[in-house]
């Protein structure tokens, strides 16, 4: 990458590390254009979920006292083996098509909100389908944060609870297409360094929304939520990633 470019990623990483520090989402989203730019789509991925990893993580240290175990491990049951279907798909799947999907979702998830507040709340079994969803989808089109935020705001969470639960959430799925990437060569020595090169300001970035988010009123916070929801479908529908 040449200089410009590499200033460019660096800063895109802080930036939406603190984004998703504060609204819980959106950094991957928000990310993956960047990286397509300088990248291409299938090296964009492979980083991405090295650099997701390295920002989830700090979120997960930053609120590790808040986190809710049991949901984290309720949604890793459909959201690890899924997740490896979804890496083992990667290679030969349509890529565009499905990040408009997602983007599109995003928007009727904001809207469904808006006319049924509590209209999304699952129980036990529901919620590690929506894992299993995941699982899939973030295998495929590298980050699909934006997609499970209004099943974690509908199980209470809020501010610190639910940005660590959901970082933790997002963890364990990234961990596990590491796993199969690597396995099966998609994810490159040269990709791993670049990834792990965004790690400092990732970290940063999750620092500074940490410092954020422990300021605002729970009702602004679920707002900056559904802006940040808005924002991501809008971009992944028309970018189609």
């Amino acid at each position: 990458m040449e200089a410009l470019q590499v200033i460019a990623v660096v800063v895109a990483a802080f930036g939406t590390a603190a984004l998703s520090a504060v609204a819980g989402f959106g950094g991957g989203a928000l990310l993956l254009p960047v990286f397509v730019t300088v990248l291409g789509t299938r090296d964009a991925i492979a980083v991405l979920t090295v650099a997701q990893l390295a920002s989830n993580g700090s979120r997960v240290w930053f609120n590790r006292h808040e986190v809710d175990r049991r949901l984290v491990g309720i949604f890793a049951l459909g959201a690890v083996p899924a997740a490896v279907a979804g890496a083992m798909l990667f290679a030969t799947a349509p890529l565009p098509a499905l990040t408009r999907l997602i983007g599109v979702f995003l928007l009727v998830m904001v809207a469904w909100r808006r006319w049924k507040p509590h209209a999304a709340r699952l129980d036990d079994r529901a919620f590690a389908t929506v894992g299993a969803a995941s699982g899939f989808g973030s295998a495929l089109v590298g980050s699909v944060g934006p997609m499970v935020a209004p099943f974690f705001l509908a199980r209470g969470l809020l501010k610190g609870a639910y940005i660590g639960t959901e970082a933790a959430s997002a963890v364990v799925m990234h961990l596990t297409k590491l796993v199969v990437f690597g396995a099966a060569a998609v994810l490159t020595a040269s990709n791993a360094v670049i990834g792990l090169a965004l790690a400092p300001a990732s970290t940063a970035g999750a620092w500074a929304g940490k410092k954020i988010v422990d300021r605002l009123p729970s009702h602004v916070f679920v707002i900056v939520v559904e802006i940040g929801l808005i924002t991501s479908g809008l971009l992944l529908a028309i970018t189609g990633g």
